[in-house]
């Protein structure tokens, strides 16, 4: 099949049959010092201990596995000739010097089971191409010692090769590149080598008047110019006229200085060519301990891991598709130069408030508590943390145990204990997270009676109280704490009425009816629109690349072992069977969650500190952003990826539904199903994360900044006013409140439109919004 005219589908044919490996090993490898070296350096790190393992990180896995012929042939022997260290080193050095690349034959017994692994030299192995182009690979032909040809099939040769840019037959070796400086490096040592032997120049040459000296010592002096290295740096006295005398000095010469600056270039090149720094091999001169130590981790990130990578990477055919070979590095001191600095970045993360303690317990390779505490966000600089889940949310405070709230829907984080007259202890009461031992505080409270909170910078829980504490005129009997309590806990009058009930009602009108003042701040349906456009487009995308990946792993092979979707390749082949396909494996949901978060957490995460600069411009002249504001877009990211679980969960039971219904279905089928479903629910999934994505984002950042702004901020709800409103939230179009104060909708809370923590049935499809002014009363 010719492609313009000038070469096939695979390429340039035949580009690695002119690579002379004896020559490369004997001209390239053993009389080149930098080349051997580099070849060893590279090869000594292959004797590390192989793993089989899965999860976890690139230091350690999860779940490892302890028994395997791989782990018995690499980490033990290979073959009886060979123990594993030889065999590895000698498979490191032939991928470094190859071209054609390295041919590994695997052996396996009657029951299937890897018996041993041997290297075959690479310019005995012939590769014969399928000459339909469908196998790629027709077999392989082995010439040995005697001249005999045996013929070997692709599965029972591993052939690993560091991949060419264009010829699928034939690999790369850094002595392509180096191949001049090595030749180059060589042939100076050999000149050198031979001006030494067959030169005899002295140091330093004396000419004086030899008329009447005797002509036996005459022939003494020639004889001192005589050829060979022992006779080079003597000072020799020749001959020269009558009366005459001079000194001349042969120790430098411009092609000495040529040969120096020679060899250093060819060495650098050398070195270069395979990822080598001088400190690798031996010569850490003129480096200080940390270049040096930067050094070894350059070699180790650059060079080493990618080449262990490609080495482990060949035996991944013999284990099934969740399990990953690869070489135990945590060992590798170099190695912790990047965890170290993960560690630092993640400290700074978690005091910002964007990781948790768990979370950073991973990073830095710890056990995580998995605790409430742990496993909540602390947002800076007031730590409030915002929970996992619901349980955590009771366990923390943020819910009422009683009432089983979701997260975040009962009462407002506990603070510290109070002592004495501090603002914290009338917060705490006003909160009802303290018993209120004299009613009569409480109804003077209720009253306006109480004295001015402590001077100093207002916070949002004491603009709280001060809106609890609202003047009110109306006589308050002293039984009533328990009902002032419900109010400036809730802003609700309690149930069933009650002596204080007026009182209450009135603080609560005044409370929810505060005036705005000036222009304030509103966002727009152009912020929200913009956010849920750039969240649908990446989600698209994901999805697609999602289907794509999915359908992959439905074709792949070791998905399809042992089920009855295998093709048997011939008619003793035993891999097929009755089993369906394990549909979770095919969609690994919690990989795509993950991936997910991942993907719209910067999006989301650069809307909101827009929209947080541009209400602390209209509230206070700064464009300060708040922690607090980049948590709130992590979270709604979090819940994405949940829905995201959701969806692909549906997935594989359509998968696991369509496997039980139809006993013959084939595998075209089962692609088909998963391309209908993407099809249908795809773009609704999209929409309906990104119109929740842009609206819980963009709420909660000017939310959080405007919180930060000062207790004198009120907002007030807004609704788009359409027929697609939900009727509880159309009752609260135009209430306003305090910042730091919840809506309440249903007997839950709201912090904003969109609050994640709210029940579902609350947020999803909101489209409401907020508008922010300052009360000059507060």
């Amino acid at each position: 099949m010719s492609y313009a005219g000038v070469t096939n589908v695979w390429g340039t044919p035949g580009r690695a049959d002119g690579w002379d490996l004896e020559r490369v090993v004997i001209e390239g490898y053993e009389r080149s010092i930098w080349t051997f070296k580099s070849v060893e350096a590279i090869g000594k790190h292959t004797g590390l201990p192989i793993q089989i393992g899965r999860g976890g990180d690139e230091r350690r896995f999860k779940e490892t596995l302890k028994e395997h012929p791989l782990l018995r042939l690499l980490n033990q022997k290979a073959n009886p000739h060979e123990t594993a260290d030889v065999f590895k080193k000698r498979l490191s050095a032939q991928l470094l010097l190859s071209k054609k690349g390295v041919f590994i034959e695997k052996t396996y017994s009657r029951g299937g089971t890897l018996t041993r692994l041997d290297l075959m030299p690479p310019d005995r192995v012939q590769i014969i191409p399928d000459q339909r182009n469908g196998d790629y690979i027709s077999h392989y032909e082995f010439t040995n010692y005697a001249g005999q040809i045996r013929e070997l099939q692709p599965k029972h040769v591993i052939w690993l090769r560091d991949p060419h840019p264009t010829d699928p037959f034939c690999g790369v070796t850094p002595l392509e590149a180096a191949g001049l400086s090595v030749d180059l490096d060589v042939k100076a040592r050999t000149y050198n080598i031979s001006f030494i032997d067959n030169d005899g120049r002295p140091g330093g040459l004396v000419g004086v008047d030899l008329e009447g000296v005797d002509p036996a010592e005459v022939k003494r002096i020639q004889d001192r110019l005589a050829p060979g290295a022992h006779n080079a740096g003597q000072l020799t006295l020749v001959g020269m006229g009558p009366g005459g005398i001079s000194y001349v000095d042969t120790s430098a010469r411009p092609r000495e200085m040529a040969y120096e600056t020679l060899s250093s270039t060819a060495k650098n090149e050398i070195l270069s060519a395979f990822g080598m720094y001088e400190s690798i091999i031996g010569n850490a001169s003129e480096r200080t301990f940390n270049n040096a130590d930067r050094e070894e981790w350059n070699f180790w990130d650059h060079t080493e891991l990618p080449h262990l990578n490609l080495i482990a990477s060949a035996f991944d055919e013999d284990l099934d598709d969740d399990w990953t070979i690869r070489f135990d590095t945590s060992g590798v001191q170099a190695l912790e130069f990047p965890r170290r600095q993960a560690r630092e970045e993640a400290r700074k993360e978690f005091d910002a408030g964007l990781l948790t303690i768990d979370e950073y317990r991973e990073i830095a390779g710890r056990r995580p508590f998995n605790t409430p505490q742990s496993r909540a966000l602390w947002i800076s600089p007031q730590k409030a943390p915002i929970p996992a889940n619901a349980t955590d949310a009771a366990a923390l405070g943020l819910t009422d145990p009683s009432g089983g709230g979701a997260p975040g829907a009962g009462q407002n984080p506990a603070l510290p204990a109070a002592t004495g007259g501090s603002a914290a202890a009338d917060v705490a009461a006003a909160r009802g997270l303290e018993a209120a031992p004299t009613a009569a505080a409480d109804v003077a409270a209720a009253r306006g009676h109480l004295p001015e909170l402590p001077a100093g910078p207002a916070a949002t829980a004491a603009g709280d109280v001060t809106a609890a504490r609202a003047g009110s005129t109306q006589p308050v009997p002293g039984e009533a704490a328990e009902d002032v309590a419900a109010a400036r806990a809730s802003g609700m009058p309690p149930a069933g009425g009650g002596p204080a009930a007026d009182d209450v009602e009135a603080a609560r009108g005044q409370l929810e009816t505060k005036s705005l003042h000036g222009d304030g701040f509103e966002v727009t349906d152009a912020d929200f629109d913009a956010l849920a456009e750039a969240v649908e487009d990446a989600l698209t995308t994901l999805l697609a690349r999602q289907e794509g990946v999915i359908v992959a792993r439905l074709h792949a092979p070791k998905i399809r072992k042992h089920t009855r979707f295998w093709q048997p390749e011939n008619e003793h082949d035993t891999r097929g069977g009755t089993a369906n396909l394990d549909e979770d494996r095919v969609v690994s949901a919690s990989r795509w969650a993950e991936e997910t978060t991942n993907t719209l957490a910067p999006i989301l995460q650069q809307a909101a500190t827009a929209a947080a600069r541009k209400v602390g411009q209209a509230l206070t002249g700064t464009d300060t952003v708040p922690p607090a504001v980049l948590a709130a877009a992590l979270v709604t990211a979090m819940y994405a990826g949940e829905a995201m679980t959701a969806f692909l969960g549906d997935l594989a039971e359509t998968l696991h539904a369509a496997q039980d219904a139809h006993p013959d279905l084939d595998l075209d089928t089962l692609v088909h199903t998963v391309g209908g479903y993407y099809n249908a629910s795809g773009p609704g999934l999209a929409a309906r994360v990104a119109e929740s994505c842009a609206v819980s984002t963009i709420n909660g950042a000017v939310d959080a900044a405007a919180e930060s702004a000062g207790p004198d901020v009120v907002r007030t709800w807004i609704t788009r006013q359409d027929a697609r409103v939900r009727p509880a939230h159309k009752a609260l179009q135009g209430k306003t409140l305090p910042v730091g104060i919840p809506y309440e909708v249903d007997g839950f809370q709201l912090r904003y439109p969109g609050d994640p923590f709210a029940p579902i049935a609350l947020t999803r499809n909101c489209r409401c919004r907020l508008h922010y002014a300052t009360d000059p009363k507060e």
